[in-house]
């Protein structure tokens, strides 16, 4: 009787491991020269279809943003201002505009090192104005800064304060000495006719040994020298001094003042009597008076565009 065994079609398990160990101890059949070849040719295609399978990355293009570093313009570096928002600025200083974004939640002192960025000009010499002085703690979000906003600058670099000489210094102090000796303007007869009218009622209250920005509102109730009533209207937004009187009101660019001189008046030593000159002559003055004392020192740094040294 034949043995049992599996049927046709199927392998006995254990026949292929039998096969491999088979294989493997088999000696390896030296290849004939024809057959080398034929091998070595095959090889050689599988390297090059495996090249030809390997895509060189694309160039990117010089421009493209995509392919370099994201690089800031400068105009809201430095203030962490990713995420943060942003408003358009317009920096007016020395008759130059400079267009930035800056964050709306930085503060002032924040500003002034942006302005120290851009144009060189110490914090520590800056006075920053929109709608008056910028507080150095309070934010532009506080003060209502809005996008296209024109920040008003004025102050002199270093090098600007170093340009002045000792002799020119000395030929202003012996000047001033020589000022000092005279008699007091408020007692010169061209002013004692409008100061003999008295204060006038309707004049801004001043406030003794204080010093003040600007008022959002023009100053009113003073004298001119024909002893008519005139206001002063400061349009820093158009760098801009408006001078107004019943009749007309002048517009004057403030860069076309030469210079503002001004004296308390005596007796009322909390308001000024103040002179704008508009030409290259003393004989040019426009004369204002009771003007209050607190805003003295900030319409001379607002026209004249740079610090007081006294």
């Amino acid at each position: 009787m034949a043995a049992a065994g599996a049927p046709d079609g199927m392998e006995e398990p254990g026949m292929d491991t039998e096969a491999e160990t088979v294989a493997a101890e088999a000696p390896a059949r030296p290849l004939n020269c024809m057959e080398a070849e034929a091998a070595a040719g095959a090889a050689a295609e599988d390297v090059c279809a495996a090249r030809g399978n390997l895509q060189p990355a694309p160039a990117q293009p010089p421009g493209d943003p995509a392919g370099r570093a994201s690089v800031s313009n400068g105009e809201d570096a430095g203030g962490g201002s990713a995420g943060r928002e942003l408003v358009d600025l317009k920096i007016i200083w020395n008759k130059t505009k400079h267009d930035v974004k800056f964050p709306l939640d930085s503060t002032g002192s924040e500003l002034k090192q942006k302005i120290h960025s851009i144009t060189g000009l110490p914090p520590a010499m800056q006075k920053v104005m929109y709608k008056g002085l910028v507080p150095e703690d309070k934010t532009l979000r506080e003060i209502k800064v809005t996008s296209g906003a024109k920040i008003m600058v004025v102050g002199s670099t270093i090098n600007d304060v170093l340009a002045v000489n000792t002799p020119k210094d000395s030929a202003q102090q012996d000047a001033k000495a020589e000022e000092n000796k005279k008699e007091p303007l408020c007692r010169q007869k061209q002013h004692r006719k409008v100061l003999d009218k008295g204060k006038p009622e309707d004049v801004m209250p001043s406030v003794k040994g204080a010093q003040e920005r600007l008022p959002t509102v023009p100053l009113s109730g003073m004298y001119n020298k024909s002893g008519g009533k005139v206001r002063l209207t400061f349009k820093l937004e158009q760098d801009q001094l408006w001078i107004g009187t019943k009749e007309r009101t002048e517009k004057l660019p403030m860069g076309s003042i030469k210079n503002v001189v001004s004296e308390p008046i005596e007796g009322h030593e909390d308001y000024h009597m103040m002179a704008f000159q508009l030409g290259p002559t003393e004989a040019s003055y426009y004369w204002v008076y009771w003007v209050p004392t607190q805003y003295v020192d900030a319409i001379k740094d607002t026209v004249l565009g740079k610090w007081q040294y006294f």
